[in-house]
């Protein structure tokens, strides 16, 4: 299992209270991508990195005729998302089948999918083109692929410089984020992505995400989600010292400040024949 699954498996109770709501929006609306490929006629459908199941329980949901399979690397993912299909669509449990697999080597055979889709995945997989030649190798012909991810933005969100300035003043080390290093450069490139792994018809739109944090929600966000290992490292005492100056500091920035706005894509194309 690899440090990222690790990870995941560790949060997955805080990433669905935490992070899921603030990609729930943007991960939702590739299914209205996504549907034209259902009214065509597509049931059997892949969620490639299920998370705790923003797209497929939106998918149950939406489209009481189709059959989602979906993979993570994560148990504790695969496991929640379970429990909160059986809890949020009682009747479509039997149309839900969850599996622990890697993106670049889905348990399934060829051309066993209608369609496909995946949503904040990608730029965390070792290797994107292989995860998009997958996923088109487990596509029937002409089968439907969409996908939503980060573009690369280079703009500060307030809060979290404020959280690394006071890091510094604590001397804790302030690593840039492993998990953003794949950003897709630009809408360009995310279609180009698909055309080179077997794709025809593609079509690639950048968006942008935004969800307004509250000072109380984004701390509860890095102490229980984004930085849980840090925070757990604290001494109790310099834990509150901490908190206290950050939420003093975070009160000083204006509503807007506090507004998470990030550039994404959504990109999607069929199968080709060949």
């Amino acid at each position: 299992m690899t440090d990222q699954a690790t990870r995941y498996d560790r949060i997955a109770a805080g990433y669905d209270q935490w992070w899921a709501p603030v990609l729930a929006p943007s991960a939702v609306a590739l299914l209205d991508i996504v549907d034209a490929a259902v009214i065509d006629g597509a049931r059997d459908l892949l969620d490639v990195g299920v998370g705790t199941g923003n797209l497929s329980i939106a998918a149950l949901q939406r489209w009481p005729d189709v059959e989602i399979s979906a993979i993570d690397a994560s148990r504790e993912m695969v496991n929640a998302v379970e429990g909160l299909v059986a809890e949020r669509v009682p009747g479509a449990r039997h149309r839900f089948h969850g599996h622990v697999a890697f993106a670049a080597e889905l348990p399934f055979d060829d051309a066993r999918f209608d369609a496909a889709m995946s949503s904040f995945v990608l730029q965390l997989v070792p290797s994107r083109p292989a995860v998009l030649r997958e996923i088109r190798r487990v596509l029937r012909p002409g089968g439907f692929f969409g996908h939503v991810t980060w573009l690369v933005d280079s703009r500060a969100f307030a809060p979290d410089q404020i959280f690394d300035r006071l890091l510094e003043e604590y001397g804790f080390e302030n690593d840039d984020d492993p998990n953003r290093k794949g950003d897709i450069p630009s809408v360009a490139r995310a279609a180009g992505e698909l055309r080179h792994a077997g794709f025809r018809d593609v079509v690639a739109t950048g968006a942008l995400l935004e969800h307004a944090f509250s000072v109380e929600s984004y701390i509860s966000f890095l102490t229980e989600f984004d930085e849980e290992s840090l925070f757990e490292e604290m001494e109790r005492a310099e834990r509150r010292r901490f908190l206290a100056e950050f939420r003093a500091r975070l009160m000083g920035l204006r509503a807007d400040e506090m507004a998470f706005r990030v550039p994404i894509v959504y990109a999607a194309g069929r199968r080709s024949d060949g």
